[in-house]
């Protein structure tokens, strides 16, 4: 009884075993098998092309080859090696190792190459070697955008940028070509080709203005040569939805000519600094501490100022055992009595101390949180950074004091345009974006991104009364080198120390301006940034007429008329 058993059991694991293999195991042997006697050139799916939100491509493809050799069908290693070598510039004892190893099946000898090199293979007829279309990636403005764009590697795959950040809606799927071959690798004489057509990658259409992108960087690069600063950068936003229609950042690289083998130069000139960088944003940072005593006067809060009530500015007030003063000597007499119009067309610190101190920390920091300080915008695009605040919990009032003034406070230029765009617009913080729309290869429109509001930072009214304010910024105070006849321009200056090692770094600034137009609806907010000028480095002096250059431009391009 128990042998009838054993050999039941015997014949079940066998049985078992054979269910398993013709069934479960059955197709992926199947593949196996098929797959020793096929051989597969891939069809190399054309990149999604990037283009502006009016369609102009940004960066589209070139059509070039790989090349590709199979060790076992290849005749003569010498020859062939020799032919690649003279036609590709590859290695030819590298070749031949690879094609008498016997160990690869196949192997990739050359990528991007031009057309006129695979017309010189063709000739050669060469057993083993074969070639299949890829693309290369082409840029149409080379520097402009660079640092938006990003690059891609050899194999087509994005690196930074857009480019990587939508990686897998640019990809597509590749395709291929299969052909029956013998043991050896060698195509049969009646082979089957099978042809797997690719699906290409879709469109990226940006939010990006390339006519304001080009415009901004004429104007950036033109201030980086007359100032001789470190470098320059620049965000124009559009207020109403938080499209992001230009961004610069100069010194860059031409996107045609990656520096690939300068890993430094590479990571320094293909770095956003406008997303990834951040730095005290010194009086342009202004407009937040006035929207938030603005928004709590209104609110009757009896803490904060009235637009009426007359600040004594020029002083000197000590904040926890710290010295705090205003960068102006007030030889003038303009900082002694002043409301908060006035304090901000004087850029006066003392004035903007007085309000983060008595609205105290805990509803000014309300106000920074509504305006997405020490938080990610949640741009669209790699590596933002988060800027620095002092966490509520352990902020004295003398930090409290310099917070008020835009300094013991860092910020990304991101964050800042998008604060300023909040304040200006209403008071809607929306989440910036630098996606427009993802277009199919045949035209459709797969996605829209549409506008999302993230909070509500302060009301219309107050948004409004700041926007009268910061006109006069423009109109009759420090910001007036932005001033355009017949167009209503608001904004505000900044000029901030920068710091080395914990300390002040000697003779050197961050010049700024934030501004917008037309002031009573705005449309376009401009934040420049310009990083170490040599010589004059007042942002009302170096930044402030790059903005009204920007504004100009856009003028033109958008036939904008006169308010009068």
């Amino acid at each position: 009884m128990s042998i009838g058993l054993t050999i039941t059991f015997i014949f079940c694991i066998i049985f078992a075993r054979l269910f398993y293999v013709q069934i479960a195991w059955g197709n992926d042997l199947k593949e196996k098998a098929t797959d020793q006697w096929n051989r597969e050139i891939p069809v190399i799916a054309s990149r999604g092309v990037i283009t502006d939100r009016n369609g102009v491509v940004l960066a589209g493809n070139r059509t070039t080859y790989s090349v590709f050799l199979r060790p076992n069908a290849v005749k003569n290693a010498d020859y062939t090696s020799s032919v690649l070598s003279e036609i590709f510039g590859v290695n030819k004892t590298e070749i031949i190792k690879k094609i008498e190893a016997g160990k690869i099946s196949e192997f990739t000898v050359a990528r991007q190459v031009e057309k006129d090199s695979i017309e010189k293979l063709v000739a050669y007829d060469l057993p083993g070697v074969y070639y299949s279309r890829d693309n290369t990636r082409s840029y149409t403005y080379n520097e402009a955008l660079c640092q938006v764009l990003g690059f891609t590697a050899s194999d087509g795959l994005g690196l930074s940028g857009v480019e990587k950040y939508y990686d897998t809606v640019l990809s597509g799927k590749n395709g291929e070509i299969s052909y029956t071959t013998d043991i050896l690798g060698v195509e049969t004489e009646n082979s089957v080709v099978v042809y797997k057509e690719a699906t290409d990658g879709d469109e990226i259409r940006l939010t990006i203005d390339i006519d304001i992108q080009l415009a901004a960087e004429d104007a950036m690069k033109s201030v980086y040569v007359s100032s001789k600063a470190k470098a320059v950068s620049c965000i124009v936003l559009n207020p109403q939805n938080f499209d992001v229609l230009a961004m610069v950042n100069y010194p860059s690289y031409d996107l045609n000519n990656v520096p690939r083998d300068d890993a430094e130069t590479l990571n320094k000139y293909s770095r956003n600094a406008l997303v990834s960088d951040i730095y005290e944003p010194g009086s342009t940072f202004k407009v937040v501490t006035a929207a938030a005593n603005i928004e709590e006067y209104l609110n009757g809060n009896t803490k904060a100022f009235s637009n009426s009530y007359v600040f004594n500015g020029s002083r000197t007030r000590s904040v926890d055992g710290t010295k705090i003063k205003c960068w102006s000597d007030h030889s003038n007499g303009k900082h002694q009595n002043q409301t908060l119009a006035q304090a901000l067309n004087n850029s006066c610190n003392p004035c903007f101390t007085d309000i983060a101190l008595s609205l105290g920390s805990q509803t000014f920091y309300k106000y920074l949180k509504n305006f997405g300080f020490g938080n990610v915008t949640g741009l669209d695009f790699n590596g933002e950074a988060l800027g620095m605040l002092v966490p509520q919990t352990s902020v004295r009032d003398c930090d409290l004091a310099r917070i008020g003034f835009g300094q013991t406070v860092a910020v990304t230029g991101m964050q800042l345009a998008c604060a300023v765009a909040a304040a200006v617009n209403g008071g809607n913080y929306y989440i910036p974006h630098l996606l427009k729309s993802v277009v199919s290869s045949d035209g459709k429109t797969v996605s829209d991104n549409n506008k999302v509001l993230k909070n509500k930072a302060i009301s219309e009214k107050a948004s409004s009364i700041l926007r009268e304010m910061l006109e006069g910024v423009v109109r009759e105070g420090s910001g007036k080198h932005a001033y355009i006849e017949g167009y209503k321009v608001g904004g505000k200056t900044g000029t901030a120390q920068k710091y080395e090692d914990g300390h002040v770094a000697s003779g050197k600034y961050v010049s700024s301006f934030a501004g917008f137009f037309p002031a009573n609806n705005p449309q376009y907010v401009a934040l420049i940034i310009v990083d170490e000028p040599q010589g004059t480095y007042y942002g009302s002096a170096v930044a402030a007429p790059v903005a009204k250059e920007i504004f100009e431009d856009i003028i033109k391009i958008k036939n904008i008329e006169r308010y009068e």
